[in-house]
C-alpha cells in the first residue's frame, strides 16, 4: 500500500510540472481546429468541450439515458456530477479516500465508486447525489463492472488479488473471487454469463463464471494490463495493456486471443461504442486516444486530446466520448461523429 501511495505522489508530482504546458497546447489547438472548420459543426472524433472537476479526475460513467456524468477525482476524495446538456459540474460528492474508478447500475438510480485507500466501495444515490451505503471490501479496490441485471457489482481488490462480488439488494459482499496478481480493470458481458478482470502484474485475464463466481480461465495478454471493454454482443473483450502500447483482443467463445493492436504509449482506458464498430482507448504518456475498428481491429484515427487521459465512456447513444486527464482536472468531450448544435455549443452554434 505504501509503495502504491508513493508511485502516486511522485507520478503526481511530475505531471503538475507539464500541466500548464499541455493544458494550453490542448486548448489552442482546439479553438484553432474549430476555428477553421466553421462555429456549427465540428468533424468526427474531435474535442468540442472539456470541463474542470476535482483534482484527479480519473474513473468516468455514463447514465443510461446519457443525461449525467459520475467522474471520480483521485485526489480529492471526491466525485463530480456532470450534466450533458450543458456540460456543467451539477454536484459534487464526497466519498471515500482515493476513489479509482465508477460504474452506474442499469435503472440508473446508483453508481458504485472503488475508494482505493479504505478499502471500501460508496454506493451514491443518483435521485438526490448523496451517499447511500458504504461497503467494506478488499485491499485497494481498483476496477468495478456491473451486472446487466443490476444485481451484483465486481470490484477488482488490487492488493490482494481478488474479486469482491457485491450484491445490489443489500449492499452486502456475497461472494470473494481470488484471480491473478493485482487486478485492475473489470467488465461484465452483456448476458452477464462472465466478467473478464485485468491482473496488471500478471500479464493476464481471468475469467469468472458470475453463476458459481470462480474463475474459469486465465488467458496470457500482453505487458501490464489495465483497461478491459466487452462489445455490446459479447462476442469480443478488449484489453489494455498500458506497458507495451497494445490492446488484445480476446475471442470470448473460445476465451483466445486472436489479435494484438498496436496503440499510443501508455494505454489505460478501453470503451467500446453501442454498436460495436469502435473501441476509443486512451493512451496516459502521449495525451492520445486511440480509435479502433473492430471489423478489422485496426487503429483509424488518433485523437489529441493532450495530458494524462486515463478513463474513457461513451453516451448511450454514441454521440460523445468523456475523457479524464488527471493532469489537468478536466474532462474532455470527442464528438464521436461529426456534431453540431448542442454538442459545439460552446463554440458558437
Amino acid at each position: 500500500m505504501n509503495r502504491h501511495s508513493s508511485f502516486r505522489e511522485c507520478s503526481t508530482r511530475r505531471r503538475r510540472v507539464v500541466r500548464l504546458f499541455f493544458g494550453l497546447a490542448s486548448t489552442v489547438a482546439v479553438v484553432i481546429g474549430m476555428t477553421e472548420m466553421g462555429a456549427a459543426t465540428a468533424e468526427a472524433d474531435t474535442v468540442v468541450d472539456s470541463m474542470r472537476v476535482g483534482f484527479g479526475p480519473n474513473g468516468v460513467a455514463v447514465t443510461p439515458d446519457g443525461a449525467r456524468i459520475y467522474v471520480t477525482n483521485l485526489h480529492g476524495d471526491s466525485v463530480s456530477v456532470i450534466e450533458t446538456a450543458s456540460n456543467s459540474v451539477s454536484a459534487t460528492v464526497r466519498v471515500g479516500s482515493s476513489p479509482e474508478k465508477v460504474a452506474v447500475t442499469p435503472d440508473g438510480s446508483h453508481a458504485y465508486v472503488a475508494n482505493s485507500a479504505d478499502n471500501s466501495v460508496a454506493v451514491i444515490e443518483t435521485a438526490g447525489n448523496t451517499v447511500a451505503a458504504t461497503v467494506p471490501v478488499g485491499s485497494m479496490p481498483f476496477g468495478v463492472a456491473v451486472t446487466p441485471d443490476g444485481s451484483h457489482v465486481y470490484v477488482t481488490n488490487a492488493m490482494d488479488g481478488s474479486v469482491s462480488v457485491i450484491e445490489t439488494a443489500g449492499n452486502t459482499v456475497a461472494a470473494t473471487v481470488p484471480v491473478g496478481s493485482l487486478p485492475f480493470g473489470v467488465a461484465a458481458t452483456a448476458d452477464g454469463s462472465r466478467v473478464y478482470v485485468a491482473n496488471r502484474a500478471g500479464d493476464s485475464v481471468s475469467v469468472i463464471e458470475t453463476a458459481s463466481n470462480s474463475v474459469s480461465a486465465t488467458l496470457t495478454v500482453g505487458d501490464g494490463p489495465n483497461g478491459v471493454a466487452v462489445t455490446p454482443d459479447g462476442s469480443r473483450a478488449y484489453v489494455a495493456n498500458a506497458s507495451d502500447d497494445s490492446v488484445s483482443v480476446i475471442d470470448t467463445a473460445t476465451n483466445t486471443v486472436v489479435g494484438t493492436v498496436t496503440v499510443g504509449v501508455g494505454p489505460e482506458g478501453v470503451a467500446v461504442t453501442p454498436d460495436g464498430a469502435h473501441v476509443y482507448v486512451t493512451n496516459f504518456s502521449d495525451g492520445s486516444l486511440s480509435v479502433i475498428e473492430t471489423a478489422s481491429d485496426t487503429v483509424v484515427d488518433t485523437v489529441t486530446v493532450g495530458g494524462f487521459p486515463i478513463g474513457v465512456a461513451i453516451a448511450p447513444d454514441g454521440s460523445r466520448a468523456d475523457v479524464t486527464d488527471i493532469n489537468s482536472d478536466s474532462v474532455s468531450v470527442i464528438a464521436i461523429d461529426r456534431c453540431s448544435g448542442s454538442l459545439c455549443f460552446d463554440f458558437g452554434s
